[in-house]
């Protein structure tokens, strides 16, 4: 076996430990599904808005992992999008947040939820425990109007995305609730916006699904990619494991997903295997933070960049672009260690130590067609570690 076939095993093998079961998939989806139903029930004050509740973030784009804590609780973001009845002619920010709100407490009543519902600045969280614990978050929209969808596909165009997933990302745009607007309290037009379900269709095309799968309207309420699982997804799960890892004493200041995500699926081409989709995703992203760039577009809002904090006043505390190159040069270091050595316990020691993994030395040794040591047995091999890269603003413990 080759050693880019072992290494190729051994990422496989950990990804396996972090993606989560796909009854956590159906649990979500049987969720926000119930949601939905709630919304058009015969008293629902939505019911005549024709109401559609979708997932975003990592649940809709197939690369959720275990939390670090089993005590933490999963993240799933939710988009409540009234499509009929209610503009910015009618409504304002607050009156539409303040509807969905009112059905989200009768929901959380209606379905035995004991901790009260919470306002956020976009959004209403619900902490829905059971044998699964969420947090919901639920944002209330509405579809935007036709010129600015214009705009946006022009935007998109410019930007240099295909046509075609233009014209689809730039249909699916939402304006969203946010108290932190000037305009939230009154009638006006400007409101933020965002695009989820566009952002999941161009993160398809980065898959590298064929374009009749893309640009076929789907029903987005199935999860659809969590199966589907590419190259791309799983070198996100891994990235994003390391990142949690590394900043788990300092969450503030750690690398946000979706610049992780972002930058990922631009840089993958298509490799058929993991250890060569993650080996180029890091060299990208090695080239990105060497440049000194302090801007990662969203592609389907390309007004929008998702690194933006880095460079603003209020969080130069933070240092967020220096824990961001501190982090990539880390997770470049720790994946090339992996891969550098044949000692299985060696390797099981880094996956716990880096990536919070327990292996089995014994099994791993195996699965990697290795020839298995005993660690009484085991010759102490000197093994060079540069000193880890720490985050900037970590706290002294």
């Amino acid at each position: 076996m080759t050693t880019k076939e072992q290494k190729r095993l051994l990422l496989e093998n950990m990804t396996l430990q972090l993606e989560l079961p796909e009854s956590a998939y159906q649990k979500a989806k049987d969720r926000y599904e119930d949601i939905g139903e709630w919304l058009v029930r015969t008293d629902s004050l939505c019911k005549d808005n024709d109401p559609h509740i979708f997932p975003q973030g990592s649940f809709r784009l197939g690369t959720a992992i275990y939390p670090l804590d089993d005590n933490e609780t999963y993240d799933l973001d939710l988009a409540c999008n009234l499509r009929a009845g209610i503009n910015k002619n009618s409504h304002t920010q607050e009156s539409l947040k303040k509807l969905v709100g009112h059905e989200i407490e009768t929901y959380r009543a209606g379905r035995g939820i004991k901790a009260p519902k919470e306002e956020k600045h976009r959004c209403w969280r619900l902490d829905y425990q059971d044998q699964l614990s969420f947090h919901m978050d639920v944002v209330p929209c509405i579809p935007e109007g036709k010129s600015r969808q214009k705009s946006l596909f022009e935007s998109i165009r410019k930007s240099g995305e295909d046509e075609s997933i233009a014209e689809s990302a730039s249909s699916l745009i939402v304006s969203i609730t946010d108290d932190r607007h000037p305009g939230y309290k009154k009638i006006c037009d400007d409101w933020n916006i965002s695009n989820p379900e566009g952002y999941a269709k161009w993160f398809e095309t980065r898959m590298n699904q064929s374009r009749q799968m893309i640009l076929e309207k789907a029903q987005v309420d199935d999860i659809p990619l969590f199966k589907r699982k590419t190259p791309l997804q799983r070198s996100i799960q891994l990235l994003k494991r390391h990142r949690d890892q590394m900043f788990k004493e300092d969450k503030d200041v750690k690398p946000i997903s979706i610049i992780i995500t972002t930058l990922s699926a631009r840089a993958y081409k298509g490799e058929s295997d993991i250890e060569s989709a993650l080996s180029n995703i890091l060299l990208q992203m090695g080239i990105f933070v060497n440049s000194g760039s302090s801007v990662v577009l969203n592609p389907v809002n390309p007004e929008e960049n998702f690194a933006d904090r880095w460079t603003m006043p209020q969080y130069s505390h933070l240092r967020l672009r220096d824990n961001f190159k501190n982090w990539v040069i880390q997770a470049q270091n720790d994946f090339d260690l992996l891969s550098s050595t044949d000692d299985a316990h060696f390797i099981t020691e880094q996956a716990e130590q880096k990536f919070s993994l327990k292996m089995d030395p014994e099994n791993l040794t195996k699965h990697l067609g290795l020839i298995y040591v005993p660690i009484s047995t085991v010759i102490p091999k000197s093994h060079k570690i540069s000193e880890p890269a720490k985050p900037h603003g970590e706290r002294n413990l």
